[in-house]
């Protein structure tokens, strides 16, 4: 028996970026560790240390596969039993067949890439950024922007700092003396590989963490000194009552408002009713957010006097109707406490890798494309542009889904809008390890690599990168999707500019000489290379001298009302919006990640399906009133959809609100609705504007007995 170690890193859509180490006996690998060599705090999680389950599932595609109806003998999408095995050469032959006559026939616009997080961490093996680059080359296709994960995150902040980057490193937090998890659940969600053991730290050191969440997660138990809960989607009024005490009790900075900040007055003529003569003060946002008036003095007055303080959202309060809003609002807090770029402060974004990471290049778009020849849709509303087309406003009629790196049928809002979408397509494409429900619906299915399988440098949250190297030789015939890409591209024309006539592996050398890696042979011997700084927090040059550091706004100042942001048509400064469900659907469902799943990875694999059985969650005043018992088969349903799941009667989540965990695979429709607990059954496309971005947590539902 021989036994070696190589270092691994998870390419996965996780937010952190591991370093890891495959542990293989007779060219199997049966263990996968931390790296013994990585920085301090970092750690990976169970997902990483089971990745290899993966690599060696029965279910594993291992050869192409062709839809039977796929000349329209026998019709329909979605089944098991619809495909029959077929060589590479015939696979390829026939999608490079069919992407050319739709493209001459239509144009390239009427392709959608669809996907991308598959593998979204790699230097090379990057699902979103090879697809585009196929795609250009191709002549253009239509793209999805924005993002289901952070859209209205990330559509507000240039509008606030100019800029995305507005994160900081983990370690920052050991200088705080209070940190607020405000909807963050470090615990299960990637907030880094560091994030969680850096907040055990600050803890154990005498820092209080405060924790404001619907539900008593585990970030709650294991780190919390306290526990707000609070209603989906209402934490933006909760802010504005927060702001009201800083204001009346006279606990914000003003000098680092005037400094730092523009708008600020507009803000708080607002909180304090000017505008509109109604006071945003605690007792207005009681019956809003569900939080009693006192308990929100209690926290607005350990806030404005605890110093630094750094206030973390998680990225659930802005997948909200008004999203856009909370986290404009929790930018304004940290301004008006001045915790904005020092020391144990944030910016009032998520810690969520908004820094600067080593240099070192990628493999991306080609560079001089066209853009007139990409079209772009919001990813929120992708059925709808299948389905509508440019007869329902959009810049394209879509006839070919290829999809590269995601399961949307489940993980996009509205599962039954999505199953459509895919059945109106005349062709249809997919790239990935398993047959998931999206797969089921394609026409052609091509197996992949995992990132065990193949090597790679992986980008990370923090200020480190990770080598990746192969462990595992491919299953089957599986195949990367570079060198799909690369073969496809030679059978339509354009193989030596998609592959600059180097191999995948030859594309890392060259990437890795470009970067700042000074010794490559150590990197790929250690699978880490670090930068020393360890406490970098964004805009620290900036509040140290604004005049001689401006930011990239119009003022040059972190813009609290924003010109810019109200051609948009909505608020030039942050106010709060109100989502309420209806009366017959009174309950707010929220549908936060998964503890054990990357997305809807993970949901077909036994061991980790074992640990994580799809089921609502409700609370006992919620369940007496509908005769619900602990365990029962319930059915959740509203306008949208209807599903079938077991129900767990707790009281780790507060009344008026049920969970469901994003990410499960959808079932079967039977009696009762959909089988297998995908909670994107009960979602809507419709977005929260103006950013276009999901709303996933803002859906009413009512729930009842199963019979």
């Amino acid at each position: 028996m021989s036994e070696h170690i190589l270092p691994v890193s998870c390419n996965r859509d996780c937010g952190a970026g591991c370093p890891l180490v495959a542990h293989i006996v007779d060219g199997r690998i049966v263990k996968i560790a931390d790296n013994p060599e990585r920085p301090r705090f970092v750690q990976g999680c169970v997902r990483g240390y089971q990745a290899h389950r993966m690599v060696y599932s029965p279910q594993r595609l291992r050869t192409p596969l062709i839809r039977r109806g796929i000349n329209g003998k026998d019709g329909g999408r979605g089944k098991d039993d619809d495909f029959r095995e077929a060589g590479w050469d015939e696979a390829l032959d026939l999608i490079a067949e069919r992407l050319e006559g739709i493209r001459n026939k239509y144009g390239p616009a009427s392709v959608m890439h669809i996907g991308g997080s598959g593998s979204c961490r790699g230097a090379v093996h990057h699902t979103g950024e090879l697809t585009d680059r196929f795609l250009s080359l191709f002549g253009g296709y239509t793209d999805l922007t924005g993002s289901y994960s952070s859209g209205a995150e990330r559509f507000v902040l240039p509008y606030l700092f100019g800029t995305g980057m507005t994160g900081m490193d983990a370690e920052n937090l050991l200088e705080s003396r209070l940190i607020i998890l405000w909807g963050g659940n470090i615990s299960d969600v990637r907030f880094g590989s560091a994030t969680e053991n850096v907040v055990r730290e600050a803890r154990r050191r005498g820092t209080e963490v405060i924790v404001l969440d619907p539900r008593r997660t585990k970030t709650v138990r294991t780190h919390g000194d306290d526990w707000i809960p609070i209603l989906p989607g209402s934490d933006t009024a909760m802010m504005a009552a927060v702001l009201y005490i800083l204001i009346e009790e006279d606990l914000i900075d003003r000098r680092f408002i005037k400094n730092c900040s523009t708008g600020f007055e507009d803000l708080e003529n607002y909180v304090l009713g000017v505008r509109d003569g109604t006071k945003k003060n605690p007792g207005w946002a009681e019956t809003l957010c569900g939080v009693p008036a006192s308990r929100i003095v209690k926290f607005a007055r350990k806030y404005g006097k605890t110093k630094p303080a750094a206030l973390l959202p998680g990225l659930s309060i802005q997948r909200t109707v008004a999203g856009e809003e909370a986290y404009r609002m929790s930018v304004a807090l940290q301004v008006a406490t001045g915790n904005v770029g020092t020391p144990g402060g944030s910016s009032g974004n998520t810690v969520w890798g908004r820094l600067g990471r080593p240099r070192f290049p990628a493999l991306t778009r080609v560079p001089g494309r066209d853009p007139e020849s990409i079209k772009e849709v919001p990813v929120c509303v992708w059925p709808d542009a299948v389905l509508e087309g440019s007869a329902g406003g959009y810049p394209s009629d879509i006839r070919c889904l290829y999809v590269v790196g995601g399961n949307y049928i489940c993980t996009g809002n509205d599962v039954q809008k999505n199953i459509r979408a895919f059945d109106s397509a005349e062709f249809a494409v997919c790239h990935d390890l398993f047959m998931t429900p999206t797969a089921k619906h394609c026409d052609v299915v091509l197996p992949v690599t995992s990132f065990l399988e193949r090597e790679d440098v992986t980008f990370t949250g923090s200020n480190f990168l990770c080598y990746s190297a192969k462990a595992a030789e491919p299953v089957g015939e599986a195949m990367n999707d570079y060198d799909i890409f690369a073969r496809l591209a030679e059978r339509l024309g354009f193989g030596s500019s998609f592959t600059g006539g180097l191999s995948s592996s030859g594309w890392l050398e060259r990437l890795i000489s470009k970067s700042e890696v000074a010794d490559p042979e150590e990197f790929k011997r250690s699978g880490i290379y670090v930068r020393p700084e360890t406490k970098r927090i964004a805009f620290s040059d900036f509040v140290r001298d604004p005049k001689a550091n401006p930011l990239n706004t119009p003022s040059g100042l972190i813009e609290i009302s924003s010109e810019e942001y109200a051609k948009t048509g909505f608020s030039a400064f942050p106010t709060y919006r109100s989502y309420r469900p209806p009366p017959d659907r009174p309950l707010y469902l929220i549908t936060p990640h998964a503890r054990y799943r990357v997305n809807s990875q993970n949901t077909n694999d036994p061991w980790f399906a074992e640990r994580e059985k799809p089921e609502l969650t409700m609370h006992p005043d919620d369940a007496a009133v509908r005769n619900i018992n602990h365990g029962d088969q319930v059915r959740v349903f509203n306008d949208i959809g209807s599903l079938r799941v077991p129900v767990s009667v707790s009281e780790n989540i507060m009344p008026g609100v049920v969970c469901l965990p994003a990410g499960a695979w959808v079932g079967e429709q039977e009696p009762g609705g959909y089988s297998g607990g995908c909670s994107n059954v009960l979602t809507t496309t419709e977005p929260t504007m103006p950013s276009q971005s999901t709303r996933s947590h803002s859906i009413g539902v009512e729930v009842e007995l199963h019979l």
